[in-house]
């Protein structure tokens, strides 16, 4: 009996055969239509974002730069991928005022403000312990305020990028600058003087050094000795202007925005009929102007080179200081953009236009690139701040002492 289970055992064993594996091409057709349909729907031309824009078909707007009195300045230039329109408009203007007061012609260094802005802002943020406004931005007043703390350089001196690098780009630099200085504030770590050294060595690395001495037509300067004795510019005689209700008119205030984090309080604030006199009658004089405001609205034209107030927003009669206020207040006027007022014209309806220079990219799709045509509505309802020279605005300050 046990012989004959053994063979069965024996015959089952060698019947069942053993399971084996083997190498095969993974497939998955189905899976494979789903990337292919996938693919094919996003290559598909989708419907773009369409703004609600001003049609300018029929409107009379100036149709060349030779239509304007125009002050004495350089070709406009691009910020590129920056946030520093504040400082490429306020150095456009120095440098109008420079060939005003010596005649000469003189490029400065927008990037070397920019820089020792990016120091101070940095500074404020630690002795802050983090609560100040941390950005791009700043205000035309405060190329004023680094030219009093480290003087001013010419282009030739310092670029503020590689040289070969087509446009400037601080879009990695300020992640950098922005992600450090958090972090800082996460871990309670405010040790200013190393902080401020991490942040020298992001600005050298993205922008290089700054000089602390330089050539300049034979002669050795400081960027301090350099603005004294070359460019003649003095600081303190540039001052800074608004118009808001929400502030007593004819007295200094603070200019409550993000991108004023060091909270100055300099701005005379007058009313608004003072603030397009000081406007008009400055330019009409031969002084420029660096002043901002905000550029997004629907009579905003990059194509069209200009700006306006449409009808269906306000009617002209209606801009007013309250029309102003009620835009800054609810949020419709950002403190978003800064240029430089070059020039004006005056038209057979006696509207005013303002020439504007831009360093934005917008300003680059026009049929004039690097300027825009901004009528004198879009100033009074739209534009909030400026810096000038003490002369150009001396009946507006003379009111101030009278007041």
């Amino acid at each position: 009996m046990r012989k004959i289970i053994g063979v069965l055992l024996l015959i089952s064993t060698t019947l069942i055969a053993q399971d084996k594996g083997q190498f095969e091409s993974y497939s998955n057709n189905f899976y494979g239509k789903i990337v292919s349909e996938s693919k094919r729907y996003d290559q598909k031309e989708k419907e773009g974002y369409k703004a609600f824009k001003m049609d300018f078909e029929g409107k009379k707007i100036p149709k060349s730069l030779e239509e304007f009195t125009i002050v004495e300045t350089a070709e406009p230039i691009s910020q590129g991928n920056t946030g520093t329109c504040w400082c490429f408009s306020t150095t456009s203007f120095y440098e109008s005022e420079i060939n005003r007061l010596t005649g000469n012609t003189i490029n400065l260094s927008e990037l070397y403000p920019v820089y020792f802005e990016y120091i101070e802002k940095s500074r404020g943020y630690i002795q802050s312990r983090g609560n100040t406004h941390l950005g791009e931005g700043s205000e035309t007043n405060a190329v004023q305020r680094m030219m009093e703390m480290y003087g001013i350089v010419p282009l030739e001196a310092y670029e503020g990028k590689p040289s070969d690098q087509p446009f400037y780009n601080h879009e990695k630099m300020f992640s950098e600058i922005e992600t450090y200085l958090k972090s800082c504030k996460v871990t309670n770590y405010w040790d200013e003087q190393a902080i401020l050294s991490n942040i020298k060595s992001i600005l050298n690395h993205y922008m290089g050094v700054p000089p602390t001495s330089f050539r300049h037509n034979g002669k050795t300067y400081t960027p301090i000795s350099f603005m004294k004795n070359v460019t003649k510019l003095r600081p303190n005689d540039y001052v800074d202007f608004m118009s808001l209700m929400q502030k007593p008119y004819w007295s200094q205030e603070e200019y409550k925005v993000p991108d004023n984090w060091w909270r100055s309080a300099d701005y005379y604030n007058v009313p608004l009929d003072e603030f397009m006199f000081a406007i008009k009658n400055a330019i009409k004089n031969g002084y420029s102007i660096s002043i901002g405001g905000d550029v997004s609205e629907s009579g905003y034209s990059s194509t069209n080179d200009v700006a306006m107030i449409p009808s269906y927003d306000i009617p002209s009669e209606f801009i007013d200081e309250n029309a102003r206020q009620f835009r800054f207040s609810n949020g419709t006027t950002t403190d978003d953009h800064a240029i430089h007022l070059i020039g004006y014209k005056i038209d057979n309806n006696n509207d005013w236009w303002f020439l504007i220079k831009d360093s934005g990219s917008g300003s680059r799709n026009g049929n004039f690139p690097g300027y825009y045509f901004y009528h004198e509505d879009f100033v009074k309802l739209k534009m909030m701040t400026f810096t000038i020279h003490k002369d150009a605005v001396k009946e507006t300050l003379d009111k101030f002492k009278d007041d």
